[in-house]
């Protein structure tokens, strides 16, 4: 159970109202300040869909860390978002492989992302070594959108724990097939 009431639009001022827009339990949570739900959506927003970096490689990056944080309610989100940009079961079971230390089928590109959002989870940044290596295949906008994606979601996973936000039923399915491990 969420540590704050989940609010309907029906709770709000009429400006507030398309907020929840999307009707997902962390908005509903996020709208107890509006104005904070307004600048978490904005970059949120610009980093779903105005970020240079590839929309396969974003998402891998914040299942990374979704993982890391095992966040319930990241982790089955960015399944399903995920997939809507190209992310497959294959990729998600290779992501888990990479995150045990263990090799993966994933392209070289994919795990030095998985390796650079690891870091960036585990703090305190990127490493010398990876960012040189990132260097080398990203142009300077696609690094500076990877390193603000996974940093954001490292934010994201800590909002998402503060509040103990609960997952919604329709997004179980994702927990079922791909479950964080204890």
């Amino acid at each position: 159970m969420a540590r704050l009431p989940y609010l309907e639009k029906s709770d709000l001022a009429p400006e507030d109202q398309p907020l929840l827009a999307r009707d997902i339990n962390l908005h509903k949570i996020l709208v107890h300040n509006p104005a904070a739900a307004r600048a978490f959506g904005a970059l949120g927003g610009y980093l779903r869909h105005g970020t240079t970096l590839d929309a396969r490689l974003r998402e891998l990056a914040i299942l990374q860390v979704g993982w890391l944080a095992r966040s319930p309610y990241e982790w089955s989100h960015h399944i399903k978002i995920g997939h809507d940009f190209g992310v497959t079961d294959a990729d998600i079971a290779a992501l888990i492989q990479e995150s045990r230390g263990e090799a993966s089928a994933l392209e070289p590109l994919a795990r030095l992302v998985l390796r650079a959002a690891r870091e960036v989870h585990d703090g305190p940044g990127i490493a010398p070594a990876t960012f040189a290596a990132l260097q080398q295949q990203l142009d300077p906008a696609s690094l500076t959108d990877l390193v603000l994606t996974a940093s954001f979601y490292c934010a994201v996973v800590r909002v998402l724990a503060s509040f103990e936000m609960d997952v919604e039923e329709s997004y179980m399915p994702y927990l079922q097939k791909f479950p964080l491990p204890a």
